[in-house]
């Protein structure tokens, strides 16, 4: 299982699909591994795949301090150059969403497109993201996870049985590194560097995003030139894994349509 050693520890990763496919790098979104991608990516075969978890997520390891947005895009970097990727194609959902855009206006010469999912510029408050820290440390991750889920997903999809893993997944997740995302989401703020992204932009929004409501979608497509946005109907704030086929179709014509 290969690893990459950051400042902050070991970073989990996995590459699927042909070498010499489209690299695209998917960035998950608070509370979720790479494996939330595993159904788009399904539907995705002739890309380069490349997936990593967040510090604190997943198989990966949980810094003893603090980290911020800049530091998560540049463990996105870091791990290009590992894979001698000079160029790719960025899909991110939620906080992967605000890495994405802050590759896009930091390191232009290494993205070739977006596909920010159910992202805005600015997520939430201060005051929200402290609430939220609290409910960690009050309920543990078991304990929240209900919340969370009711935000992530609408109710005909919690109603099945597809929901119950990520439901595991988050309960099973690392507080620590839940609770220092929210620290990284309560201080980032890209309003002055995401009209500034100058390539190709594809937003989804989902019609039932409590977490990212469709309005910060539009938003946040209207101070980026050129964004298109395309809303899911029916969808949560994880189109991914509520509707992978159209979640796919989306970041696969898009791919396409840079070639």
């Amino acid at each position: 299982m290969p690893v990459l050693m950051r400042p902050w520890g070991h970073m989990n990763f996995r590459v699927r699909g042909p070498q010499d496919g489209v690299p695209v790098v998917f960035l998950n979104s608070l509370g979720t591994d790479l494996r939330m991608w595993d159904a788009v990516v399904d539907r995705l075969p002739g890309v380069r795949a490349v997936g990593l978890d967040k510090p604190g997520h997943g198989l990966s390891a949980t810094p003893s301090g603090d980290w911020s947005l800049a530091d998560l895009a540049a463990d996105a970097v870091a791990l290009m150059d590992h894979l001698g990727i000079g160029r790719a194609v960025v899909a991110g959902c939620s906080i992967g969403g605000m890495i994405g855009q802050m590759l896009g206006a930091r390191h232009p010469d290494r993205v070739r497109g977006l596909v920010l999912s159910n992202t805005a510029m600015k997520v939430g408050t201060a005051e929200s993201w402290a609430a939220r820290i609290e409910g960690v440390r009050i309920l543990g991750m078991a304990g929240l996870a209900p919340q969370v889920i009711e935000r992530w997903f609408a109710a005909p999809f919690r109603a099945t049985d597809e929901v119950l893993p990520w439901v595991t997944m988050l309960a099973r997740g690392d507080a620590q590194g839940y609770i220092g995302t929210c620290r990284v989401l309560a201080a980032a703020d890209l309003t002055a560097e995401s009209p500034r992204i100058a390539c190709p932009v594809q937003l989804i929004g989902g019609s039932a995003d409590l977490s990212t409501p469709v309005d910060l979608v539009r938003a946040t497509a209207a101070a980026i030139p050129g964004a298109r946005v395309e809303v899911i109907e029916g969808s949560g704030h994880i189109p991914a894994i509520d509707n992978p086929d159209r979640t796919a179709a989306l970041i696969g014509g898009f791919v396409e349509g840079l070639a």
